[in-house]
């Protein structure tokens, strides 16, 4: 099945925020085993937690990087009622479970930097625009490699344009 967005696919949502991380010219991938998918780093907003405190919380857990949102310019010019910045996007994607099952994860896209140096461990790869761009196949395993999809291609693209790290 190719998910595709349908009101009626699903009618258990999640929220969750994606953090698409540039520095130096390369977005941070990872092989998710579950999605079968090079992806950024992100996951599920908890409860009483806003999209950013989730993108921020799910980027230190997953990667251990501390890092700023550097899509934050606000709407409107206003003290109060606080506002946080918004996200690049928002997607909704259909989630297919082990057991066959359809949920939806509502998805706040955010484009992040590193605030200070960056230490991975080795799950996670650092992707040129050059192979964003030529669709290169990232090495998941000695006998597998797979080119990032279309969405995070297109993202890690604007991201890389965003920060003005285009080559």
């Amino acid at each position: 099945m190719n998910p595709s967005y349908s009101d009626e696919l699903a009618t258990i949502r999640h929220f969750t925020s994606t953090g698409y991380i540039v520095n130096k010219g390369r977005v941070l991938l990872h092989w998710h085993p579950k999605v079968k998918a090079f992806l950024p780093p992100g996951g599920h907003v908890e409860i009483n937690e806003d999209p950013v405190q989730a993108v921020l919380r799910e980027v230190k857990e997953e990667t251990g990087l501390l890092v700023e949102i550097i899509n934050s310019e606000l709407p409107i010019k206003s003290r109060y009622p606080v506002q946080i910045p918004p996200p690049i996007t928002i997607m909704i994607e259909d989630i297919i479970d082990a057991d066959g099952s359809i949920h939806q994860h509502i998805d706040f896209i955010y484009f992040c930097r590193p605030i200070k140096d960056v230490i991975l461990d080795e799950a996670w790869i650092w992707v040129t625009q050059r192979q964003i761009t030529d669709r290169v196949p990232l090495k998941v395993s000695a006998n597998l490699e797979v080119p990032p999809p279309e969405d995070v291609r297109s993202l890690s693209l604007r991201a890389l344009s965003l920060v003005g790290e285009m080559d």
